[in-house]
């Protein structure tokens, strides 16, 4: 068996404006699988395993999208500036900086700017 990547879904009652945006605005490589479905190449991910005994848990959150950035100021900025909406400021969670991001369709993504040692390396980070 091999494992050859991985597959995320982000589900939006606004499918056609968050695709352009995710192409446009956060400037991912996409092929069209056939009538305008745009399947998004994405950086290399990690994958971590968190417990259950926590406020994120306890709200209901069981899985989480989030875009690992080197500058979360910066790329705010430049995001901000590409119509992203950015809800609230950058807070300082001990591991890393944190903000959520509301694309359309009212999907709610992470941007995070860690501070921990990460499993990818910044060489092989870059999907376009």
């Amino acid at each position: 068996m091999a494992i050859i990547g991985t597959h995320m879904l982000l589900y939006s009652s606004q499918a056609d404006a968050l695709r352009v945006m995710l192409r446009d605005a956060f400037g991912f490589k996409s092929l069209d699988a056939g009538g305008g479905w745009l399947i998004f190449a994405l950086p290399p991910s990690e994958l971590g395993v968190h417990p259950a005994e926590s406020p994120t848990y306890e709200s209901g959150v069981r899985h989480q999208v989030t875009f690992m950035c080197d500058d979360i100021r910066a790329t705010i900025a430049e995001l901000r500036m590409r119509g992203v909406q950015i809800d609230g400021k950058p807070e300082d969670e001990g591991y890393g900086v944190t903000v959520m991001m509301t694309l359309p369709g009212g999907v709610q993504v992470m941007l995070y700017e860690p501070r921990h040692a990460m499993a990818i390396t910044p060489s092989n980070t870059n999907a376009g």
